[in-house]
């Protein structure tokens, strides 16, 4: 005999903890060629040449190189990672995404300005691991988890189908 009752809260949460590996997933994918965009393009603009075009402008090149790489991903996560998601318009949406990223710059600029201005690490090695590697990567925290909240949230109705969130109870039987 089945009952046409509730999923099952194991049952509803595998399938969102799937649908979350499955935008970790690709949310990687398209971070890795942001970083490959944002990475080159700071090199080139920091470190390529004698002196580089911005050698004493590091967070400037930093800025325009991640605002090239957040072009490139947001297309990529509006069109893939998110696909599924229900869109709230246009303008909306893209100046949300802007907003956060330009936060997210800001964290992964602190760690290049920490470098640079206070502990006076000029080198390729250094910027690299101050801007790329732990700016980068406390960045892109934060830009995951803000997308998922704020740019390309669940929509109600998928929130719906999928079963009970994590906040709500089942009710006990009488």
């Amino acid at each position: 005999m089945t009952t046409s009752g509730p999923p099952r809260r194991s049952t509803a949460l595998g399938q969102r903890l799937r649908r979350g590996a499955g935008e970790l997933s690709r949310f990687g994918v398209v971070g890795v060629g942001a970083f490959v965009i944002d990475v080159g393009l700071f090199n080139l603009l920091v470190h390529v040449g004698n002196p580089g075009m911005l050698a004493d402008k590091p967070l400037t090149a930093k800025t325009i190189s991640a605002v090239v790489a957040t072009v490139f991903a947001y297309q990529l996560n509006r069109e893939w990672t998110w696909k599924h998601r229900s869109r709230r318009g246009f303008w909306r949406e893209y100046s949300l995404y802007f907003l956060l990223n330009a936060i997210g710059l800001a964290i992964t600029l602190l760690p290049l300005a920490i470098s640079r201005y206070i502990l006076d690490l000029n080198s390729a090695l250094a910027d690299n691991i101050s801007a790329n590697v732990i700016g980068v990567g406390l960045g892109t925290l934060f830009r995951f988890w803000s997308y998922r909240r704020w740019v390309f949230p669940v929509a109600k109705e998928e929130a719906e189908v999928s079963g009970t969130t994590l906040h709500q109870r089942e009710t006990p039987p009488d």
